[in-house]
């Protein structure tokens, strides 16, 4: 069988090239027959006819590429491949991949200095703006409910400023199981507990505790309720002024009888000093001398230790243990209020929201202030309280020369004297009992 075209033969062939050819030379190339479908136009012959021979080599055939020059193979080493220069094949890009491909810029260095900035810029915004929201929530907690306006035949102010702080025995917001933990009893309306000047000047704090049996005249004044004037009731203890007529009176009866003006008026009742004790997490404080008090409950051994509130209100009602009886009581109610104002000041309790709102919110909910108090003269109350505490101040009661029917006689002149350097917010020399 022969495979070549019909009309040709193994000698029509010419010279051939390569295994099993005499020829030298390459056969020239030859052109690929045309295959055409359908009816053969005049002058054309259909498949199988032969042709003509193909054309000699450059006639009509397309000039091969020389491979020398470093363009070939002729020479191995001219070739270049492209990957000696760490190119990726079938392109001219960069490093890191493929022409038109995005490479990824080197990360810059982090600025320190402004992330600092603004992390110190942010700190200082919440600062301020939970600052500001403790503000006005203390602010609205307030109970400003004593109008000192309506005390009359003030004396002037002098320089310094005074508060009188109030201890109460009111039961408000007591139950009958609190009561009886407490060893408060039942008694109806309130009566003053404590008394005490606390002034706070340039020139050192002072804390003065007013014996509330100290006898004393009750003088003309405007009744809080009806706004008339009523008459003078003569001589009486002081703490008859409160329970006659509230805080406005007794107000009007401590100027009348030491010409000392009252700038504030602050107020607590026995629950809220329980409640702001415990808020704070107990008090430190030393007892000198052991003494026990079946009317207030207290049962205490000498040494330091740390009162709850229930131990802290029998701490600073006891009078029947001691021989001094309210003097005594009234040095130890000045000892326990500053190391109280001590320990609400403490960073523990104030860097602590979770002890700092807790004993503000106890403190704010069951103080009665004036209506001019505001939370920065609250403030300045115990920070000039934990200085007394803290050696910075002084302390005393109220100098006493005797007595008469059981109710403590102030000595005049030593109380014209402290009077009169409280006033000009001076150093006090004047010593108590």
């Amino acid at each position: 069988m022969n495979d070549w075209p019909e009309g040709w033969s193994d000698d029509n062939r010419g010279p051939r090239y390569g295994r099993g050819s005499g020829g030298a030379q390459p056969e020239g190339a030859r052109a690929m027959r045309q295959v055409q479908r359908g009816p053969v136009p005049p002058g054309q012959r259909s498949y199988g006819t032969p042709g003509p021979p193909a054309p000699p080599y450059g006639a009509g055939v397309p000039q091969q590429p020389s491979y020398t020059d470093g363009q070939g193979y002729d020479d191995y080493n001219d070739y270049d491949s492209g990957y000696n220069t760490g190119q990726v094949y079938g392109g001219s890009g960069g490093p890191g991949g493929p022409a038109g491909a995005p490479t990824r810029a080197p990360r810059p260095a982090p600025n320190w200095r402004r992330r600092i900035k603004w992390t110190a810029l942010t700190l200082v915004t919440v600062f301020i703006v939970t600052s500001v929201a403790t503000y006005f929530w203390a602010d609205s907690k307030l109970r400003r409910e004593v109008d000192l306006s309506k005390v009359i035949d003030r004396p002037e102010s002098g320089q310094g400023t005074n508060y009188l702080i109030v201890g109460s025995d009111s039961r408000e917001g007591m139950s009958k199981a609190d009561e009886k933990k407490l060893h408060t009893g039942s008694a109806e309306g309130k009566r003053t507990d404590s008394m005490m000047i606390l002034h706070v000047g340039d020139n050192g704090d002072t804390l003065i505790s007013l014996p509330r049996d100290s006898n004393v005249t009750i003088p003309t004044f405007r009744g809080s309720e009806s706004g008339k004037i009523r008459p003078a009731m003569g001589q009486n203890k002081l703490n008859a002024a409160y329970a006659f007529d509230g805080p406005t009176l007794l107000v009007r009866t401590i100027e009348y009888n030491t010409g000392l003006h009252i700038d504030h008026y602050c107020e607590i009742g026995f629950q809220g000093f329980a409640n702001i004790v415990d808020a704070v997490g107990g008090v430190d404080i030393t007892i000198d001398q052991a003494f026990k008090d079946k009317y207030s409950g207290a049962n205490f051994k000498a040494g330091k230790q740390t009162l709850n509130g229930e131990q802290a209100l029998a701490f600073v009602r006891t009078r029947h243990a001691f021989a001094a009886s309210d003097l005594q009581r009234t040095k130890n109610q000045q000892k326990f209020l500053s190391a109280l104002a001590h320990q609400v000041a403490t960073p523990s309790t104030v860097l602590n929201p979770f002890k700092f709102y807790p004993t503000i919110g106890a403190g704010l909910d069951s103080l009665v202030v004036d209506k001019d108090m505001s939370l920065w003269d609250l403030a300045s109350m115990f920070w000039a309280m934990k200085g007394v505490n803290g050696g910075d101040g002084k302390s005393l009661n109220m100098p006493v020369s005797g007595s008469t029917g059981g109710n403590l006689v102030w000595d005049k002149t030593k109380v014209k004297t402290l009077v009169d350097e409280l006033k000009n917010d001076q150093q006090v020399t004047v010593s108590g009992n």
